[in-house]
């Protein structure tokens, strides 16, 4: 048999149904032996939309998305969304062709040294140098993208190896991660320090949403009636409805949220990364009492230093934490934290003045979507108002780049979702920046036969970096301005459809319209981020009520 062909049944062998990317001349064999294959090669215009793709696929399915690319500049562009799954913990493998080994001594023709180029930004790397061990290398690649907690991997596969002929090899079979018990005696401790607690908080990432543990955390919270906060990445943990509810964390400057960190004395961390939001913005005077629940040992830090740590499964330690706990406390102070959030979330949110106002926008969106349908967030300003503005229900629902926070990312990525929910509706929140980064990828979207809404808000510059270089206080603003094409027109050249909304007052309908309409569908809304520095501002002078 060829080597290409064993390495295709290997990734069959390991469930792959899709595979994200762009062929090359290196990769022939791979493509040719994917004709007879069951899994389905996708197209895509730009090998990091591939990545950006195979990271949303692998974050709502758990099972490592795929993508795909030839070596050099093929493999330069994969990178970056590589690099993102991999601070993201989403499981991705990633596989690029590389020259034959017969040049990879010398200066040769789009050869650049693969493997030390991805190993920074994965969980681990290799190239196959020997056919009779690609059974080997694809189980392990795959192990480690999945297993606690997630990444990317990189497998280079040579253009000779993959051509060579061999005697038939098998697939390893693939066997489940075994399921780690927290340690009892650190349950005991951990229900004692909740006892004693008078303000606990509970701060849940996102390793809560990968291990599947949402229920349990909010039986556990109930149980204790314990406020919890969440991060941009694990929004929908606990349902925005839930009076335990203080929504979403993450901006780099005061809000009430962090003032129920200001009153806490024990914070019960679960499944949070350091990636998500540094613990130097929640316990800057390194005083908190802090209850470490995760598959993994924490990470080192001068601000965050666990006096517990609940080691194993999230779900399973949630679980028997329960068992030892269950105490009715009340803790008055945090619902009046959450009623200032409620008011602060319904300004504006019926402005009738244009441009509109970004909380308008983020209303209608939430109008137009069931409680379980997808938003898939770019990254610009519009983030920071879909992270902390958007009413979130349920886990997996609005999905973020927020390790790497990479522009670019939200169409890739709502191809992805679609693919992988199919009977979810799915909206890109989009900026007219991170758009155009990857808008070709509405061609893709089109051939897929995918329906999404694409609503794109439009201000003709960098939004975000607008408002940091005003609180740097720069004499004036420097590279932030850019021109736009007709985004109604450059939609239907792709065959999508194209609404714009020319009256705050008709946000909400044309959102809901766009939602309904079959295929690829883009809203441009030009957007008042004068209200951006107005949040700041209003943030900035935030005094916690004591």
């Amino acid at each position: 048999m060829k080597a290409s062909d064993l390495f295709i049944e290997c990734l069959e062998n390991e469930g792959v149904k899709h595979i994200f990317g762009m062929p090359g001349e290196e990769t022939i064999s791979i493509m040719g032996s994917l004709i007879d294959s069951k899994i389905e090669f996708l197209l895509t215009r730009h090998e990091q939309a591939a990545a950006f793709m195979a990271d949303i696929h692998g974050r709502l399915t758990g099972k490592a998305g795929v993508c795909l690319s030839t070596l050099g500049p093929g493999a330069t562009n994969l990178i970056t969304g590589v690099a993102n799954a991999n601070l993201d913990k989403s499981p991705i493998v990633a596989i690029t062709a590389q020259a034959g080994r017969e040049r990879m001594h010398k200066e040769s023709h789009q050869y650049i040294d693969l493997v030390k180029m991805f190993h920074p930004v994965t969980k681990w790397n290799i190239s196959i140098r020997s056919a009779q061990s690609i059974p080997e290398l694809v189980r392990k690649s795959f192990r480690i993208a999945e297993m606690e907690k997630p990444g990317s991997v990189h497998i280079e596969v040579p253009e000779d190896v993959a051509d060579s002929a061999l005697d038939h090899e098998a697939p390893l079979p693939v066997k489940s991660a075994p399921i780690y018990h927290p340690d009892k005696s650190e349950l005991e401790r951990a229900a004692e320090e909740i006892r004693k607690a008078e303000h606990p908080m509970i701060l849940a990432g996102n390793g809560v949403i990968r291990a599947n543990a949402s229920k349990e955390l909010i039986a556990f919270a109930e149980a204790n009636n314990i406020p919890v906060v969440n991060t941009f990445m694990s929004k929908g943990v606990i349902p925005h409805d839930n009076e335990l509810s203080l929504f979403t964390i993450g901006l780099q400057v005061k809000d009430y949220a962090l003032c129920t960190f200001d009153k806490a004395d024990v914070v019960i961390a679960v499944g949070y990364d350091f990636v998500e939001y540094s613990p130097y913005k929640w316990n800057p005077h390194k005083d908190k009492k802090i209850i470490h629940i995760d598959s993994r040992r924490s990470e080192v830090d001068s601000f965050y230093s666990p006096g517990v740590e609940l080691i194993g499964d999230i779900k399973l330690s949630l679980g028997k934490l329960m068992e030892e706990t269950g105490f009715d406390k009340k803790y008055e102070y945090a619902s009046r934290i959450r009623k200032l959030l409620l008011e602060e979330f319904s300004l504006e949110t019926s402005a009738h003045g244009m441009p509109v106002k970004p909380q308008r926008i983020i209303k209608g969106i939430r109008e137009a979507l069931g409680k379980e349908d997808i938003v898939v967030s770019d990254v610009g300003m519009h983030k920071l108002w879909v992270a902390r503005f958007f009413p979130t229900y349920t886990p997996n629902t609005v999905l973020i780049s927020n390790g790497l926070a990479s522009m670019g990312f939200g169409l890739p990525g709502g191809i992805a979702a679609k693919l992988a929910k199919p009977d979810k509706k799915v909206v890109v929140v989009t900026g007219d920046g991170g758009f155009m980064m990857n808008s070709q990828e509405i061609e893709t979207a089109k051939r897929f036969g995918t329906d999404l809404t694409i609503v794109l808000f439009r201000d003709g510059k960098l939004g975000s970096i607008e408002m940091k270089q005003k609180q740097r206080q720069l004499k004036k603003e420097i590279g932030i301005v850019f021109g736009n094409p007709d985004f109604v027109k450059y939609a239907e050249s792709f065959g999508a459809n194209g609404f714009r909304i020319e009256k705050a007052d008709e946000t909400e309908d044309v959102i809901k319209e766009a939602v309904r309409t079959k295929g690829v569908n883009l809203v441009e809304i030009p957007v008042d981020y004068s209200e951006n520095h107005k949040l700041i501002s209003r943030l900035g002078t935030l005094s916690c009520p004591i």
